[in-house]
């Protein structure tokens, strides 16, 4: 099952679209705009984003660059009624993997968004987030609120770790094995508590990263 972003504000034909996915056992979410698109981005990042090129806050392609340049595998593919020789080259030239103009087959374009998915891998996994925080783990990259923020490999390595034991209280004693001790770097206590007030400060103290006191931290979602 693929999770599917899908942005398009004519409501019949994402009805339909929609509809027919999840018929093939997708989940989809559908997005009127640009706006409410990336909100949900910073959130959770989809298997697949599919997108209309003339949307009512943007120009789809715009929305693709930034894409691009925020998730470089995420798999973006443009459903649109626009097939100009210039629009489906600005849709390429800014990122896309593919272009799909309508009128279109359902099933051609299901067969597409296979064959992209065959490409891509697993993206969800590659991409993990939690509240205002976001991880790129095939480049080892920190966000916060969509802005990169430079951490220490440690640092990384303690929010990589909450971050994949999502609304679980993970103990100092096994973030300290997992991340030193395994490594032969033997540190006492106070080294985990002066790393975690570090990468908090750096993320301007996010609300998702709780302090289980004299016990450990979880991460987990903002109510």
């Amino acid at each position: 099952m693929a999770e599917i972003y899908y942005i398009e504000d004519d409501d019949t034909i994402a009805d339909i679209v929609k509809k027919y996915l999840e018929q093939k056992g997708n989940m989809v979410l559908i997005f009127q705009g640009i706006a409410e698109a990336f909100d949900a981005l910073k959130q959770r990042v989809p298997d697949l984003v599919l997108m209309d090129f003339n949307l009512p806050d943007g120009r789809g392609d715009d929305f693709c660059k930034m894409l691009r340049a925020r998730w470089r595998e995420l798999p973006i593919m443009f459903l649109t009624v626009r097939n100009d020789t210039c629009d489906v080259i600005s849709g390429f030239q800014n990122g896309a993997d593919d272009y799909i103009t309508k009128p279109f087959e359902l099933e051609v374009l299901y067969s597409r968004i296979l064959a992209l998915l065959r490409r891509a891998g697993n993206t969800a996994e590659q991409f993990l987030s939690c509240g205002s925080v976001q991880i790129d783990r095939a480049g080892m990259k920190v966000f916060e609120n969509g802005k990169e923020i430079h951490v220490s490999y440690t640092e990384y390595e303690l929010l990589l770790t909450l971050m994949r034991n999502m609304g679980k209280t993970v103990t100092r004693e096994q973030l300290l094995e997992k991340i030193w001790d395994c490594s032969g770097n033997y540190v006492n206590d106070n080294t985990l508590t002066v790393t975690m007030k570090r990468l908090k400060e750096k993320l301007h103290k996010p609300s998702c990263i709780k302090t289980i006191r004299s016990f450990g931290y979880r991460m987990e979602e903002e109510a």
